[in-house]
């Protein structure tokens, strides 16, 4: 397989220097986070390396059919002995690792490989930052491929996770040919790409059945149908019974609505006692909310991005949307 895209030797190098190696990727995992942890994880493996995996939040339940070359750890306490290498993926900055992680990360030497455009190459060992690639597990398919390891089975199904869902099965503007062909070749070596679909897709609690028949009729739409916006409020979730978990790909439903240029979703979150908002924006094509994130300490891509406010979701509208109408106003 070819492609413009070629892993750095620092990175391989210290994949392969290193006998004991913790994977890590941000809190409250998505699929291309937790997919090329145990991806890479599954490769290691194969040539010999003890590798570990630590997510303060877990395995995410939609994601429990997943093979694990061993348990994911939730707790530096649960760690044998301190690592040699800590790779950390898909972190656009050094904190979404989560604070647990934080002083193991001030000793231990890190290969940060990620592609989120604002990454401050904060790996002390290493920096692979790629916002070409089409998903973080674009990034680890062709570290794996140099390690010589095969693109099969359990391996094969993580790194498909990976990709998938970072591309909405393929069909986002980030697609790339490399990520693709990555998919012919996982396919190529007997992928059940039918099945994992099946397992991703057909899993839904009556409770997350509930949620979005909520957000479904209570979804605002203004600036004359260009912002489409979902508030998950506290309450909201404890009237459905229905967890942060089930939120997930709701924002993308709102990108189908004909002249949205704009999807937002704020999700009420509590944190030392105080009530926060998260804020997930979607869009298509050149409308750009990267920028919009930035403004309140966010980022993350060019039509999906994120970011954290330290007020209630109605609040948070109200300060984000005067932002927000800059992503069409030069158009």
């Amino acid at each position: 397989m070819t492609t413009d895209i070629k892993v750095p030797d620092d990175v391989l190098s210290a994949l392969r220097r290193y006998e004991r190696i913790l994977i890590t990727a941000h809190t409250h995992p998505d699929g291309d986070a937790m997919g090329s942890c145990l991806a890479l994880a599954w490769a290691l493996r194969d040539i010999g390396v003890n590798a570990l995996i630590f997510n303060e939040d877990g395995v995410p339940g939609f994601l429990h059919f997943l093979s694990l070359p061993g348990p994911v750890l939730t707790s530096v306490e649960q760690l044998p002995c301190d690592p040699q290498l800590i790779v950390v993926l898909d972190c656009g900055d050094r904190a979404r690792v989560g604070e647990a992680l934080q002083p193991l990360l001030d000793r231990v030497p890190t290969v940060n490989i990620d592609h989120h455009l604002a990454n401050p190459n904060f790996g002390t060992e290493a920096n692979w930052v790629v916002p070409s690639a089409a998903a973080t597990g674009e990034l680890v398919g062709y570290i794996i491929q140099e390690l010589g390891t095969p693109l099969q089975g359990a391996t094969a199904q993580a790194l498909y996770v990976a990709l998938s869902t970072d591309t909405g099965n393929f069909s986002y503007g980030n697609t790339t040919p490399g990520a693709l062909r990555l998919a012919a070749t996982l396919r190529e070596g007997g992928l059940d790409i039918s099945s994992i679909r099946e397992k991703l897709e057909n899993n839904w609690s009556e409770a997350k059945l509930r949620l979005w028949g909520r957000l479904m009729s209570e979804t605002r739409i203004l600036e004359d149908g260009k912002l489409a916006v979902a508030l998950v409020t506290r309450q909201l979730l404890a009237e459905t019974g229905a967890t942060r978990e089930d939120i997930e790909g709701f924002v993308e439903q709102l990108r189908r609505l004909t002249g949205v240029r704009v999807a937002m979703l704020l999700r009420e979150d509590e944190k030392d006692g105080k009530v926060q908002t998260k804020a997930s924006l979607r869009s298509s094509g050149p409308d750009n909310v990267r920028n919009v994130a930035a403004q309140f300490g966010g980022g993350g891509h060019k039509n999906a991005a994120g970011a954290t406010v330290a007020l209630e979701a109605e609040k948070t509208l109200l300060v984000m949307q005067p932002y927000i109408r800059f992503v069409w106003s030069d158009r």
